[in-house]
């Protein structure tokens, strides 16, 4: 079931409201136990027979969680932790590495042992990195409220389960046990619903319709040429971008109907002025969790700057090969471990040359930068092999030639003699398509850099649990809007809704649920 369905925006999430409100004016506990079993049915819709795999899960760690704080600050307590974070990275990695390992390994050792073609239950990333999150605050101290029927909730809530965000214990169980979160609130259903939408817009409308020109240039056997390539390019990374940042919003906005805020997951990463910022901007949960259950206990920066680069690397490594099972992947995440030790190397260099920071144009020099990196490595990110990504990669450097649609040509006379100095041919068909990429990438370029964000949009409102790298992050929209709960606002949201509803006669999967 996706989230933009008619069956789920018809059927589903009505009856889920309404029955959690009613359950919830008997006990909050009545409300969280339907609001749970609601999310394993939603879970369920996907593939019924992963069930027992969730439920498996969460009873493991529910209870492995509480002997840990019941025996805190022993050696039991660590040997539990150990022993519980191995367990569930073993699942992790039995159902979505095993093939992955087998298909490496016959490669290196020409062994031909037969892959196991085992089915990857959806959202086993999410939950699966949500309680080690909890073991670990459980090990720590910081995880007090240990009921069942809301732990249950925390981990299958619906609108992050299958694709993030990735959640801390002490951020969703104070919420769960908030009175006024059973009772509906008109604020909560206004705020909710206009963040609801924007994201279903941003996934229907654009990310959608772009990506009918990403797919043929990352095809196997294309070898792109110049302007292809980067048609494809960009169209690629502005799909990923609103599909991400759509579903994100509509997870904040779901939730916001149920009276719970969930941690901000996605803050406008391409008007990031370092690669560094980038990470603060994208995907934020689970760069949180790789900072603090991973990059930290490796050591961080606290053992030299040498240790400090190979930390770097080793955790996006593993944050590459987190987002799948293949070696584009990898080279996807050690690119930005690469990119890291470069930005950390310049901004140290900097300092100690007592160079000042530059003003506007060096900032824009600075997104953009940072802007072509991220494009760079999306290449491995999409690209089904390496191969592939070899190809679009040679494209986009111009070494498999630059040729434009001869229609466009025979139209403008005029550049007829700068085309052929730089010599860039033409080939048949395909004006319109060439034409209509273009128009796209520069309508969702226009959305991302001019436009507020959802965060920005709704501010005054708290649409999202606060973040402290959020305060740090100036606003660049060239426009600034506010979200107020006026009628002009409610015709516009609302018209918004309904382009985003007609639009789904054919619901596509959100790119995050593949990992």
């Amino acid at each position: 079931m996706l989230f933009n369905s008619y069956e789920f925006l018809l059927l589903f999430l009505p009856i889920c409201l309404i029955g959690y409100f009613q359950f919830g004016r008997i006990s909050k506990n009545y409300g969280a136990i339907w609001l749970a079993l609601c999310s394993i049915f939603f879970y369920a819709w996907w593939d019924y027979r992963y069930i027992l795999l969730l439920s498996g899960s969460i009873i493991g760690n529910y209870h492995a969680g509480r002997w840990i704080a019941q025996h805190q600050g022993t050696k039991i307590s660590k040997r539990l932790l150990i022993g519980a974070i191995a367990a569930n990275l073993g699942l992790l990695a039995y159902y979505k590495y095993a093939d992955f390992f087998i298909l490496s390994a016959n490669h290196i050792l020409g062994s031909a042992v037969p892959m196991l073609n085992i089915a990857l239950p959806i959202g086993i990333s999410f939950f699966t990195f949500t309680q080690i999150a909890f073991l670990s605050d459980a090990y720590q101290g910081k995880a007090k409220e240990f009921r069942f029927s809301y732990y249950v909730l925390f981990v299958t809530y619906f609108p992050h389960l299958i694709a993030g965000p990735v959640l801390h214990h002490k951020e969703m169980m104070p919420q769960f046990d908030v009175d006024r979160n059973y009772r509906p609130h008109l604020a909560n259903f206004q705020i909710g619903l206009t963040i609801f939408i924007i994201g279903l817009c941003k996934k229907v409308l654009i990310a959608d319709s772009l990506a009918g020109y990403a797919t043929p240039v990352f095809a196997p056997g294309a070898n792109p040429g110049f302007f292809v390539a980067w048609g494809g390019l960009l169209a690629y990374s502005f799909q990923l971008y609103f599909d991400f940042s759509g579903y994100s919003d509509m997870a904040i906005g779901l939730s916001r109907l149920f009276g719970i805020k969930l941690p901000l997951n996605f803050n406008s990463p391409y008007k990031a002025a370092n690669i560094t910022d980038f990470w603060r901007r994208w995907h934020m949960t689970l760069s949180r969790f790789l900072r603090d259950y991973l990059y930290v206990p490796l050591g961080g920066n606290r053992k030299g700057p040498w240790r400090r680069k190979l930390n770097l690397v080793a955790t996006m490594l593993l944050g590459g090969l987190w987002h799948g099972a293949g070696w584009t992947f990898v080279i996807w995440g050690g690119l930005h471990g690469l990119f890291l030790i470069i930005n950390h190397a310049w901004q140290e260099t900097t300092a100690r040359l007592g160079w000042a920071k530059g003003g506007r144009f060096a900032l824009v020099l600075s997104v953009l930068l940072t802007f072509l990196c991220t494009n760079i490595a999306w290449v491995f990110f999409r690209a089904p092999d390496i191969t592939t990504a070899f190809s679009v990669l040679r494209g986009i450097f111009g070494l498999n030639g630059a040729a434009i649609p001869a229609a466009i040509l025979t139209r403008l006379d005029m550049l007829q003699p700068l085309t052929e100095a730089l010599h860039i041919g033409t080939f048949l068909g395909g004006g319109a398509n060439f034409i209509a990429n273009y128009v796209w990438i520069a309508v969702a370029a226009f959305i991302t850099l001019a436009l507020p964000n959802t965060q920005e949009l709704l501010r005054r409102y708290v649409p999202a649990l606060p973040d402290s790298r959020q305060a740090k992050q100036p606003s660049f929209a060239l426009l600034p809007l506010r979200w107020k709960p006026t009628t002009v606002w409610a015709i516009a949201i609302g018209l918004a809704g309904a382009a985003g509803a007609l639009s789904l006669t054919r619901p596509s999967e959100f790119l995050y649920f593949q990992f």
